[in-house]
């Protein structure tokens, strides 16, 4: 038995979903989201709760019944209350400034970095040391903050780079003489 996949779904005020076949439709203040899952699953809509049940007792219906069940909570979220990733850049010159749809970064490189912000994702910065990724699909939020911190990972020795705000960077000692 699926621990995650037993609990139904609580909607809050506000927010209505809808099931078509195997298509999950969640309308909210943010706006509307859907996830398609897979035939091993039943969705199923009982006023403001939404429940899954696995089809049939074979190991990919128990697999998918946990992560339906997630992606789903995943939805109400977006739609409530959105996702949220935080980075810091930190380094002498590191800044970063967004300029209509687009981030500026300048990392230590030749050229300053122009990274394009996709639809569905709001990216802003504050203060020239700290961005903030929002939107209402945990998945595009986190792959965004993801290809941003690639442009410059932090090195384990100045902790120079940029690096999630809730991240540790294990320092190393440099040479000796």
């Amino acid at each position: 038995m699926s621990r995650i996949g037993k609990k139904p779904v609580e909607m809050p005020a506000g927010v209505s979903a809808a099931v078509s076949g195997q298509t999950i439709e969640v309308k909210g203040p943010k706006g509307t989201r859907s996830f398609t899952a897979t035939d091993d699953v039943t969705l199923s809509v009982d006023g403001q709760t939404v429940t899954v049940e696995p089809r049939g007792k074979s190991k990919r219906a128990r697999q998918q019944w946990g992560m339906s069940r997630t992606q789903v909570q995943n939805l109400v979220t977006g739609v409530t209350d959105g996702f949220k990733k935080e980075l810091e850049i930190s380094g002498v010159g590191y800044r970063a400034q967004m300029q209509g749809n687009t981030l500026k970064l300048s990392l230590g490189y030749s050229h300053d970095v122009n990274f394009e912000v996709p639809e569905g994702v709001t990216v802003t910065a504050a203060k020239p040391t700290e961005i903030t990724v929002e939107g209402t699909d945990q998945q595009l939020v986190g792959q965004v903050a993801a290809n941003i911190r690639e442009w410059r990972k932090p090195e384990p020795y100045k902790g120079k780079g940029i690096k999630y705000k809730d991240e540790y960077v294990f320092r190393k000692e440099g040479k000796k003489k």
